[in-house]
């Protein structure tokens, strides 16, 4: 039995007529497109797709926060991140956001169908290119035993990334701004990193902002 709907999330119009074109070739069912996180959010609550196929790099919210969202919206579905990045922050992060297929843009289209058959039999797929990579982060994450960061520490830190002020962070976390200062002295105490261009190159190299 084919997979019943495939979820697809891209910003560029004719990277998704051509990707559903391709799918669609191949038996899959795609019922559903989006090109922001937050439509992909709300359209994966309605459709619950068996297989979200998603890029990194998506307006308003990017691919890895896109896809913890939809997790939450659609347990049962299975995400395909197709990307370009093959650094290991950018793994790592992928692996914690629940992405069960990592497929470069480089790889052919029987690569991504491939992907997208193991990822909804219960499998992982991961290019080639970044397993080494995965590997490592893995046992990175094992050594540390504990990512530095708290998962609030991550929103304010994206946030101080993309050069919001300390009041901007507060009204959009719904905090008060003496807390919002309080958790960014507190990343900054955490990472040994006391500048905000270091902190945005952390958060580069963390995959929580583009570069």
């Amino acid at each position: 039995m084919s997979v019943r709907i495939v979820l697809l999330a891209d910003e560029q119009r004719i990277m998704r007529e051509a990707l559903r074109a391709l799918l669609e070739r191949q038996g899959f069912l795609v019922v559903g497109e989006a090109w922001v996180g937050l439509e992909a959010t709300k359209i994966a609550r309605e459709l619950r797709p068996d297989v979200i196929v998603l890029d990194l790099v998506i307006p308003i919210r990017n691919g890895l926060d896109a896809a913890r969202f939809m997790h939450e919206a659609s347990p049962d579905s299975r995400f395909v991140l197709l990307t370009s990045q093959t650094e290991e922050s950018y793994v790592h992060e992928a692996v914690r956001a629940g992405i069960r297929g990592y497929v470069l843009k480089t790889q052919s289209a029987d690569d991504l169908v491939h992907a997208i058959h193991e990822v909804s039999s219960g499998g992982i797929y991961l290019s080639p290119e970044v397993s080494d990579a995965a590997l490592r982060a893995g046992q990175t994450r094992a050594r540390l035993g504990q990512d530095p960061l708290t998962p609030r520490g991550e929103e304010v830190l994206r946030l101080v990334a993309e050069g919001k002020t300390t009041k901007q962070i507060a009204q959009a976390l719904g905090l008060s701004v003496k807390t919002a200062e309080s958790h960014r002295t507190r990343i900054m105490d955490r990472l040994a990193i006391h500048d905000t261009a270091g902190l945005v190159r952390y958060a580069i190299r963390r995959g929580l902002i583009q570069p």
